[in-house]
């Protein structure tokens, strides 16, 4: 299994990202494929029950600040963390990091995949604080040049890369 953590604003998201969201969501669908969050509010809770309509795993990570009920079907994780370090386990665990839009928390999520080697991809264009990172920074976050951070406007095709890198991993996994 892939795990792809979701770094997704916790405020109540416009209609044009939701529908972004949901676009993303259906355009990953595979077998192999779960998604992780660290909440289910916000835009998170947009994404986690859209995968989970796709049929596709829902993995939470949540903080001790928000006792929030969440579908059965997801696996649920009570970090005992707030709500920034619960972000380390969120990130750590995934194979991947995927930011659909966001402030602080989405920004640490990033900057968290890119310091850990995660493949890191943001969707650009929805009027949030993670619009301005790819101004701050175009390609890498420092000069370790860990991972590339890759953005988007277009969520089909930000999609379709993070299959690529899902499958490029395999590849490598499989013949080293």
């Amino acid at each position: 299994m892939f795990q792809i953590a979701i770094a997704a604003h916790s405020s109540i998201p416009s209609e044009e990202m939701s529908r972004k969201a949901e676009r993303f969501i259906s355009a990953i669908k595979r077998k192999d494929i779960v998604i992780m969050l660290g909440g289910y509010w916000g835009l998170m809770k947009v994404v986690a029950d859209t995968a989970l309509k796709e049929g596709i795993p829902v993995v939470m990570v949540l903080p001790i600040e928000k006792d929030v009920p969440v579908p059965e079907d997801v696996i649920r994780i009570d970090s005992g963390s707030e709500y920034r370090s619960r972000s380390i386990p969120l990130i750590r665990s995934a194979d991947a990091v995927v930011a659909l839009g966001g402030g602080a928390g989405t920004i640490i999520e990033v900057i968290l995949g890119y310091a850990m080697g995660k493949p890191t991809f943001v969707l650009k264009g929805n009027g949030m604080s993670s619009d301005n990172l790819e101004k701050a920074f175009p390609e890498f976050i420092d000069e370790r040049k860990v991972t590339k951070v890759m953005y988007f406007d277009n969520v089909e095709e930000m999609a379709k890369e993070v299959l690529s890198s899902i499958d490029h991993r395999k590849v490598e996994e499989r013949f080293g």
